[in-house]
């Protein structure tokens, strides 16, 4: 049963104590009703009368059943614009062939029940903002824009007049406190200011309307912006015209903007230029001709016409069951074929229609809705869960193909429309009809992988320690003396660093391990360079100085070295200390590589990639200028040329970290660790195997080679 429905606002129902069980819902037997038989019947609600009277519970018996007052003509059109839709549709033999609709109208009194919300709606009259909410009102559908083309227009009409000082009336319903909130938002985005706003009740009691229109009086405003109905601003409009107030500027919603109830003579003086927006009209075929040949009938559901009839013509039928009529002998009778022509009443006034077209409309989409559904049959079988219905092009919409859920999408019931995207961190399982928790995963100790790099790891620190050792117990021998055996040892300790700091990367990123491991590594490798870096100048200044008049060497003594070691490792602290401060890497669950593998990757994620690259950089900086100094001196005369040793290491050096960074870029997950790893052991073994190596086999195995005459290439091999 799909509901037509003006939707006006939204009740709010107040709870009751649960424990008091004889308590049962009041049944409204009595509720009047315009109807017709049919294979489909339409719902139809429209406020037929815009008075709702204020009931007292004592809650011991029945409340009495109390009319609704304040007839509305031109609802009373809307609610047979409905019925000549109806009709239209039933002689159309093209639309629902062999189907007859039906209706069921009743009078709203203004207020929409909450019990029509799960009902399916389309609304001719509600441009609430609220009800576009698709979670909230999931089959709620309307033929009239939204409040949010409203609003617009009017804040562009107001401020387009140069009027930034405005005050607004509304009343306690959704479409005026949703209207009113966004009217004032935008207005004073463009500079406005509202003076003040006052709300008029439900059922707003003399003293109330009163002290709203002192209110409006005294105000210094002069625009007012209106969101309600005729109805509900009626009593304040009767006040305001009885103290014969002019001056306002009103500027009206749609709602009211175009009611013919407002247009008596007796708020001339106080509408006078209302501005407002109201919806297109258009000439809708036959429907003047439908509404003036109605007439009353003591057919069951034709109540409202003989209400409507009575009140136009103000007598009363003999025939017709009229209920809750006042003063009923005092009228003349009716004879039901008084003439329809001869009034001006908004109900008789069609050219064009606003509102009841919205109606027709209505009612149109539904029909074709049912035609659409009645030609489905069994097109195709629902798709089962995993899958979605996807709509076949130019065909109905009952007939469709089932496509599988993407990766990382579920269907969990048979005949879904659309899939539901998991959660972050989840992905679908092989199946696709639930969310599985990715795994998470990372480099860890327990790993094929990361063992095999602890081992070399621990490899390259114990044969470092042993070289050290070595070095230490023959600290007085020539070969270990030359080049100062203080940066030896110093370039010894750097590489154990480099080989410790691989050990960081290993194991769950955390916030101090991210922190660390780029640090550690940069500045382990810039101390070893720079150690290098002397040893190499070192070379060369101690053959320049059998140049005769040279003192270079003299003049680049230990104090010297140390310095420029310090010089050149203090950058790359700086440059960390920096990055860390300003852009640190912090831990991440990387869900990149979750659609391929079901995996997610825990790693340190770098804000400011360009610092990694920076250390990178600077790294290979050193690494050059040790290349090329050692280059140099490949040449020089001695036997033991450490110049030739350097270069070599530099070159696997330079080898291992240009191929490291496609190699970096290019690795997925893990793997991109696990290289950075293999890049600090092999350069650290590089130049550890190259550099100390050779002295340690000349040390143990060839000790006649240590000594001064072997060194300056005067032994005889």
């Amino acid at each position: 049963l799909p509901i037509l429905s003006s939707v006006l606002g939204t009740e709010k129902v107040s709870g009751f104590n649960s424990s008091l069980l004889q308590c049962v819902k009041l049944q409204d037997s009595e509720s009047l009703a315009l109807e017709s038989e049919g294979d489909v019947v339409i719902g139809g609600v429209f406020p037929l009368h815009y008075v709702t009277p204020e009931q007292q519970h004592n809650f011991s018996s029945k409340p009495p059943l109390t009319p609704c007052s304040g007839f509305d003509y031109r609802a009373f059109r809307w609610m047979m614009t409905m019925v000549f839709t109806v009709e239209e549709i039933n002689r159309n033999s093209r639309l629902l062939p062999g189907v007859k609709l039906g209706y069921r109208i009743m009078d709203s009194c203004d207020h929409v029940y909450t019990s029509l919300n799960g009902l399916f709606l389309v609304s001719y009259f509600a441009t609430c903002t609220c009800l576009s909410d698709k979670h909230m009102y999931p089959s709620f559908l309307r033929t009239v824009p939204s409040d949010i083309f409203q609003v617009r227009g009017i804040v562009q009409l107001v401020t387009f007049l140069g009027w930034f000082w405005v005050g607004t009336v509304g009343t306690m319903d959704d479409y005026s406190h949703y209207g009113i909130q966004a009217f004032s938002n935008q207005f004073r985005q463009q500079g406005g200011c509202v003076a003040f706003h006052a709300t008029i009740p439900k059922s707003p009691t003399v003293a109330e309307i009163q002290e709203m229109a002192d209110r409006l009086q005294s105000s210094p405003a002069k625009v007012v912006v209106a969101f309600a109905t005729e109805g509900q601003l009626l009593d304040l409009f009767f006040e305001l015209a009885l103290r014969n107030v002019t001056g306002i500027q009103w500027v009206a919603s749609e709602a009211w903007v175009t009611a013919r109830l407002l247009t008596s003579p007796h708020f001339h003086h106080l509408l006078e230029g209302t501005l407002g927006f109201a919806f297109p009209g258009v000439w809708l075929p036959g429907l003047e001709e439908f509404l003036l040949n109605v007439r009353p009938s003591l057919e069951p559901g034709m109540e409202f016409v003989s209400m409507f009839w009575e009140e136009l013509f103000g007598c009363r039928l003999e025939f017709g069951e009229i209920r809750f009529k006042e003063n009923e002998a005092e009228r003349p009778v009716c004879t039901g074929s008084e003439d329809l022509r001869f009034t001006h009443t908004s109900y008789t006034d069609v050219s064009p229609v606003r509102i009841s077209y919205n109606v027709y409309k209505a009612v149109y989409a539904i029909a074709h809705a049912l035609h659409t559904l009645m030609n489905c049959d069994s097109c195709s079988d629902p798709c089962p869960p995993g899958s979605r219905q996807a709509r076949r092009l130019r065909q109905p919409s009952c007939c469709f193909d089932c496509l599988p859920c993407a990766d990382g999408e579920i269907s969990n019931h048979t005949g879904s429309n659309e899939c539901r995207k998991c959660p972050e961190y989840y992905w679908s399982d092989n199946d696709k009809v639930k969310c599985i928790a990715g795994v998470e995963e990372f480099l860890s100790f327990s790993d094929t992988m990361g063992i095999i790099l602890v081992g070399l790891t621990l490899l390259g620190v114990v044969l470092t320690t042993f070289i050290t050792t070595v070095f230490h117990h023959f600290r007085s021998t020539p070969i270990v003396k030359a080049n100062n055996s203080e940066i030896s040892f110093l370039l010894l300790l750097s590489l154990k660093l480099c080989f410790l700091c691989s050990l960081v990367f290993i194991g769950q990123p955390s916030v101090w391990k991210c922190w660390l491991c780029q640090a550690a590594f940069g500045i382990s490798f810039v101390l070893c360079l720079s150690c290098l870096l002397v040893k190499t100048i070192v070379v060369l200044l101690a053959f320049w100085t059998n140049v005769p008049g040279s003192r270079a060497l003299k003049q680049f003594g230990p104090s010297q070295q140390r310095t420029l070691i310090l010089c050149t490792t203090a950058p790359q602290v700086c440059l960390c200390a920096c990055w860390l401060l300003l852009a640190p890497p912090f831990p991440f669950r990387n869900p990149t590589y979750q659609p391929s593998t079901g995996k997610i990757i825990v790693e340190c994620k770098d804000p400011w990639p360009p610092g990694f690259y920076l250390v990178l950089g600077y790294i290979g900086l050193l690494a050059f200028l040790c290349l090329l100094l050692a280059f140099l001196g490949r040449k020089l005369p001695d036997t033991f040329n450490e110049a030739k040793l350097i270069t070599f290491s530099m070159l696997i050096f330079c080898a291992v970290w240009i191929s490291f960074i496609p190699a970096y870029v290019s690795s997925p997950g893990k793997f991109t660790v696990a290289v950075e790893i293999f890049a600090i052991l092999a350069s650290s073994f590089g130049l550890l195997l190259c550099i100390f190596v050779p002295k340690c086999f000349i040390i143990l195995l060839q000790p006649e080679r240590n000594i001064k005459r072997g060194m300056t290439g005067k032994y005889p091999r």
